[in-house]
């Protein structure tokens, strides 16, 4: 490894080799080169804290991102349970067979089905947000610890971050239509003239 302070390759090498830290380079330039700190292997790069503080401001929007979508996640799940005890209530009325009402029972049991299915869909999508929302925060780490410069691979990690929450969202309110259009099934006997 080539360090600009000392202009050598073979002293760096050396000390690679030894994982003994850079004898042969004098201790002010050390810190200029590769991680010389005891604890660290060598060739680690070691940044000041200064450098890391504004990687943790900007790393708490998605750290809070997903913190809110795991409450979403938690509200997810509990209208997928309510959906799947729903459907099996409704199984077993068809199978005490009560005939004059099959066919609306058939019908509500239709709609959780594809609720079901949507509901999946929506976790799905929104789990996606969280682990894209995880990967952005270690891609952000590995940018100021390794000052790799690709803002374009950030971008792209946070616009599907946010695409697959968008879309976890729109599946989210489907679902809620899709829970009134069952309701309206389960009502018009009693009240035909729902709209």
């Amino acid at each position: 490894m080539f360090c600009p302070e000392t202009g050598s390759v073979e002293d760096n090498q050396a000390a690679f080799e030894s994982k003994l830290c850079f004898r042969e380079i004098p201790a002010k330039t050390r810190l200029d080169c590769v991680a010389p700190v005891r604890g660290y292997p060598a060739g680690m790069p070691v940044k000041p804290l200064s450098e890391i503080v504004p990687v943790l401001q900007v790393a708490i929007g998605p750290v809070i991102l997903i913190s809110g979508v795991g409450l979403l996640l938690l509200t997810m799940t509990n209208r997928l349970g309510r959906t799947i005890d729903r459907a099996r209530s409704l199984v077993q009325e068809l199978r005490e067979g009560r005939e004059h009402d099959r066919a609306q029972v058939l019908a509500q049991v239709a709609i959780i089905y594809r609720r079901a299915k949507m509901i999946r869909l929506t976790i799905v999508l929104a789990a996606l947000s969280v682990l894209m929302a995880s990967v952005l925060i270690i891609s952000l780490f590995m940018t100021a610890l390794f000052r790799w410069e690709d803002g374009l691979a950030i971008s792209i990690i946070f616009i599907i971050c946010m695409g697959s929450l968008i879309a976890s969202l729109v599946t989210f309110i489907y679902d809620i239509h899709l829970s009134l259009v069952a309701l309206k099934l389960e009502l018009k006997p009693v009240k035909p003239d729902l709209g």
